[in-house]
């Protein structure tokens, strides 16, 4: 099997530097790397000023979650560092929405109490257990 050169360098128009192809590919790819990171993070903000995720579609973020891991699996078999840097840093926002997200959603063992001190204080008027009196 023939080994690939990298492409031809060439000057840039003042000719103060060799650049390649590659270099200008690797640099956009950064760019495009960065700014679908950073798009999560305005989600993620307010997710933990407001503890909330409910009006976020859990399927969604899932399915979104999944198909990130996935690119990740296919930049490691590429060798391709832009491809893993940029998927894990968007991995990790998706995770943290995904956190406040299944945390909402979980039942809660600690508001079904709640709920029956509420129940008592609308049938006693009080939230102190009532003994019984006959």
């Amino acid at each position: 099997m023939r080994h690939r050169f990298p492409a031809k360098p060439y000057r840039n128009q003042r000719g103060a530097g060799t650049f390649t192809a590659m270099d200008t590919a690797t640099l956009v790819g950064f760019f495009a790397a960065f700014c679908t990171s950073v798009s999560y993070v305005p989600q993620l903000k307010k997710c933990w000023e407001t503890g909330k995720a409910e009006d976020l579609s859990l399927m969604m973020f899932s399915v979104l979650a999944t198909g990130v891991a996935a690119w990740i699996v296919y930049g490691i078999f590429k060798h391709d560092i832009v491809i893993i840097i940029a998927n894990a840093l968007s991995l990790s926002c998706l995770a943290g929405i995904l956190w406040f997200k299944l945390r909402e959603d979980r039942p809660r063992r600690s508001s079904s109490k709640h709920q029956g001190a509420e129940f008592l204080k609308v049938k006693t008027g009080s939230t102190k257990p009532q003994i019984a009196r006959e």
